[in-house]
């Protein structure tokens, strides 16, 4: 079967339910081009070994200038540990995220030789692809997409193209697009209205969509489209993005969660876990929804396990919960 041609389609608006409790797309970006092109050159001409000693004086600077992360960040991981979490588990988190950040450079560059990576449920995908159906994959904002698209290289997983923003950290895709040119993943743009055939093209020939539901965006935000539900998750409630379940009964799919988690070192886990299958037809509108909720939850107690698992993946550095406003 012959791969997918690259598209760049975008997903219709779909109403909201429920409010975001903050607007982290407006949050200012805190990367800067010139220092990440000095750390690519690091990587690149020191090795891994030595680019990863400079994480720590990175990873240290932001813990101290950004009290909000450190905030936000403490209050995700109390509820993911069961207990307050202290400074060692707040250097844990950002360290893991300043790594699989490095870690991008060698895999864009396809260096997959420096690192070893695991994959679990791959199969069901293999199968799908073999038979000329597309699936949607839903992540979240952790581990690393980066070790995804090498498990698809190395182990001939379906193509994968990402439904997302193409600005958010918008200066660290323009200083990894300089340093590895050609490289970049496939990206399925948000923001218009034309692309359902464009989407479901790429599905009929067998590609991967994916998206990330961790984040909603508020009702008064210039970017706001996808619908949002609220549900139980680490203890208590909060609102995930419905949108990708949505598109998905809408197209009649099969969604998969995917991760590729950091576990230290050279250590990477990319597993595909079934989540939900929309291709059976609802008998009403009342059953649709139904199952978009069965979805959503079932989606949220994955993640919540995986957070609990691995709680240094999850890379959600703003007020997730809403705490500030309560």
């Amino acid at each position: 079967m012959s791969t997918p041609p690259p598209v760049t389609p975008v997903i219709p608006a779909v109403p909201g339910q429920a409010t975001a409790p903050d607007d982290w797309s407006a949050a200012p970006e805190r990367s800067n081009a010139l220092a990440l092109q000095v750390m690519s050159w690091i990587a690149l001409q020191g090795g891994r070994r030595a680019a990863r000693l400079v994480l720590h004086p990175i990873t240290l600077y932001f813990l101290l200038t950004a009290p909000a992360m450190r905030r936000h960040a403490r209050h995700y991981l109390q509820r993911a540990l069961g207990r307050p979490a202290s400074w060692r588990d707040l250097y844990r988190q950002c360290h893991s995220f300043a790594a699989t950040v490095l870690d991008r450079v060698y895999l864009l560059r396809g260096r997959f030789d420096q690192f070893d990576i695991t994959v679990q449920g791959g199969e069901a995908l293999s199968a799908l692809y073999a038979q000329g159906e597309g699936a949607f994959l839903v992540g979240a904002h952790m581990g690393s997409f980066e070790a995804l698209r090498a498990a698809g290289e190395q182990h001939g997983t379906p193509p994968i193209a990402m439904v997302m923003y193409p600005d958010n950290a918008r200066k660290i895709n323009q200083a990894l697009a300089a340093i590895a040119p050609g490289s970049q993943p496939r990206i399925i743009a948000l923001g218009r209205m034309e692309s359902m055939l464009a989407i479901r093209d790429w599905l009929d020939a067998g590609g991967l969509a994916g998206m990330l539901a961790d984040r909603t965006l508020p009702a008064d935000s210039p970017r706001h489209g996808s619908g949002s539900l609220k549900v139980p998750f680490l203890g208590t409630e909060a609102v995930f993005n419905d949108g990708p379940f949505r598109l998905a009964a809408l197209l009649r799919r099969k969604v998969f969660f995917m991760v590729g988690l950091y576990f230290g070192g050279r250590r990477y886990e990319v597993r595909f876990l079934p989540l939900a299958d929309f291709t059976q037809r609802c008998a009403d509108a009342a059953q649709r929804e139904a199952h978009i909720r069965e979805a959503v939850q079932g989606y949220a107690d994955v993640l919540a396990a995986l957070c609990r698992e691995a709680p240094d993946n999850w890379f959600n550095f703003h007020d997730f919960w809403g705490d500030d406003a309560a």
